[in-house]
């Protein structure tokens, strides 16, 4: 797959492990993810490829548009994770 702005990805590696995170640019081989809370839009976390995990997610405008609503979205990746064990 494709590596796009608003895919949801979720960190392997790093003191995130775990950590679902949309992406919002790139830069060479890192990626800039943003989860709204720790690492809101403004302030996106840099991040090198290998270390993340792809899902089959793309987020659309509206749930990228504030830190909030990428807050709430990204909440239930986490919820459905944690109810199957991961």
């Amino acid at each position: 797959m494709e590596i796009q702005i608003g895919l949801v990805v979720y960190s392997r590696a790093g003191r995130d492990q775990g950590e679902f995170l949309a992406v919002v640019g790139q830069q060479d081989e890192f990626l800039l993810l943003s989860n709204g809370k720790d690492r809101p839009l403004e302030r996106p976390k840099k991040k090198n490829r290998k270390h993340i995990g792809l899902t089959n997610t793309v987020l659309d405008n509206g749930s990228m548009s504030t830190n909030r609503s990428l807050r709430r979205t990204l909440k239930s990746f986490s919820d459905v994770a944690h109810e199957n064990g991961m």
